[in-house]
């Protein structure tokens, strides 16, 4: 027999069977057990010869409280208690952070402005799915009002009134423009004999939707679903408990009551004053310093003009370098000894061996290894808010934000303009931006970013290494892409090639679409119908 077995009793593998996926093989998962429970096993785990079976059994499984009589497996709660305790013991004993990591939970978080999305999914170590503009029409009301955010303090100000009235016409002009808009993507782009109805139906709402998105002011709500484990969960709430903006300290209260039903020994230092209140403290104090020394240095400094994507720092000898690092693996050598041999073959060579390295990408999901990760691109970038807000989400690169404002300008989607609705569009702009002027006279500077809408210009640098570059420019620039963020990675993977030289790796990148198209979602939803129909 290949891998060792244990033998259980009877009634050991009852309360087994009800807590794992099997009972007599190496690779199983935990089931129906709180995440504090999780965890502690795994952290008792390793620091025992007992197998995790065995560890539950003798540790764990005697803890058991049935919530009713049939003591059903989604009704236990298994050794809370005594995890609890663990998890103190290896705080307060061994300093190990990392016990944190091992357990986790999903969050929804409901009614987010658009402003603080971008809070809570600034982590790396999380997994988030955010409430689509391009799937969902914003006209519809939740509770009878607009779907926006309503600053308490900013509603009892004397500009309260205002906010609200002027919310509400940049929706009415959203809502009103809906109809004008699939009306003049249903005559540009008549359906086709191939096309199900579903599929042009759903194309010509999300076009029309992608249009008008700009027209949404950053207070939209949203909502997110978050996943992350009780480590990350604590980096983010001392990150939003220092945040400049009212919402997100509020909403990280709302947030820590909740988790704390779930995973309460994974944060218990989050709001202690000598620990998670100090770290708060650091964040924010840090931030304020910084506030001061950039206006000192930089007020009444205007931007100077730029184009969409700039790419401000890469290394002349990436090519040399990612051939390094594809060779080190499969040699016995210190890299500089690989690296002074690489220096002696020619270009050839070197491009044969990146292309081996890349090999025969059958999609884009195909991806070389960590070794395309030697090398980094900064690019500064100015887009609208909109863009933004999809490219933020990824997380494996480094990504800071300036705040959003009516400074940049904003983009006019060519398809209002050639709809005959530059007025309108311009109209609820122009009202964008007054209100913004008003709420940061008045002293609300953070909050007056809820009045900016999507299509307004926000300056971001974002840095990669090579293969997270491959992952976001063949993803973001695919056909059914939104065209503001497709325009942006088609600027980076021009830039990597001709700018930086870079042509051979520019090459490799071979799912980068520099295509346009008319409904940009039309094939994806053709191919999910077809996908539906196989299945019924």
């Amino acid at each position: 027999m290949l891998y060792a077995t244990e033998t259980f009793t009877a009634d050991e593998v009852e309360v087994l069977e009800r807590h794992l996926t099997n009972v007599d093989r190496p690779v199983f998962a935990l089931v129906n057990l709180p995440e504090v429970v999780k965890g502690a096993l795994f952290a008792r785990y390793s620091r025992t010869h007992k197998s995790l079976r065995r560890l539950f059994l003798d540790e764990f499984a005697d803890d058991v409280d049935a919530a009713s009589g049939d003591g059903g497996p989604d009704e236990t709660t298994v050794g809370v208690g005594r995890a609890e305790q663990l998890y103190d013991k290896v705080f307060g004993e061994y300093g190990d952070d990392s016990v944190a990591q091992l357990g986790g939970v999903h969050l929804a978080c409901e009614q987010a402005s658009n402003l603080l999305t971008k809070v809570l999914e600034w982590g790396r170590l999380m997994a988030y799915l955010e409430q689509s503009t391009r799937y969902i029409a914003y006209d519809a009301r939740l509770g009878g009002r607009y779907r926006y955010y309503r600053d308490p303090t900013l509603l009892q100000s004397r500009l309260g009134t205002r906010y609200v009235a002027d919310m509400d016409r940049m929706f009415d002009t959203y809502a009103g423009l809906l109809p004008v808009m699939q009306a003049y993507f249903t005559e540009r782009y008549p359906k086709r004999p191939e096309d199900s109805d579903f599929a042009y139906r759903s194309s010509i709402k999300a076009k029309a939707y992608d249009s008008l998105r700009g027209l949404l002011p950053a207070a939209s709500l949203s909502n997110v679903g978050v996943y992350g484990t009780g480590q990350a969960y604590e980096a983010l709430l001392l990150r939003m408990r220092s945040h400049p903006l009212p919402e997100s300290r509020a909403y990280a209260e709302m947030m820590l009551e909740e988790l704390r039903k779930v995973i309460p020994s994974f944060l218990k230092r989050v709001d202690l004053p000598d620990r998670g209140g100090a770290w708060s403290d650091y964040l924010e104090e840090n931030r304020r310093g910084m506030e001061a020394l950039a206006f000192d240095m930089f007020d009444g400094v205007e931007p100077e003009d730029r184009a969409m994507v700039t790419l401000v720092d890469f290394d002349p000898d990436a090519e040399d370098k990612l051939v390094v690092a594809a060779l080190y693996p499969y040699t016995a050598l210190p890299e500089d000894q690989v690296a002074a041999r690489v220096k002696l073959l020619s270009t050839e060579d070197k491009v044969a061996i990146l292309k081996a390295y890349v090999g025969d990408r059958a999609n884009r999901r195909h991806r070389p290894g960590r070794g395309w990760e030697r090398v980094d691109y900064r690019f500064d970038v100015v887009s609208d808010y909109g863009a933004f807000r999809d490219l933020q989400r990824h997380r494996m690169l480094t990504i800071e934000w300036q705040d959003l404002t009516p400074r940049h300008d904003y983009v006019l989607p060519e398809a209002v303009a050639e709809a005959g609705q530059t007025d309108a569009f311009a109209e609820a702009m122009e009202r964008s931006a007054a209100l913004y002027e008003a709420l940061a006279d008045a002293g609300f500077v953070k909050q007056a970013s809820y009045a900016v809408a999507l299509a307004y210009r926000v300056r971001y640098v974002m840095q990669m290494n090579a293969r997270e570059a491959m992952h976001l420019l063949e993803l973001r620039t695919g056909p059914q892409g939104h065209p503001e963020y497709r325009r942006v990675g088609q600027q980076m993977h021009r830039l990597i090639g001709e700018q930086a030289g870079h042509r051979v790796i520019a090459e490799l990148m071979r799912y980068v679409d520099h295509g346009t198209y008319d409904l940009e979602r039309l094939d994806a939803e053709n191919r999910a119908e077809a996908r539906r129909a196989a299945r019924s």
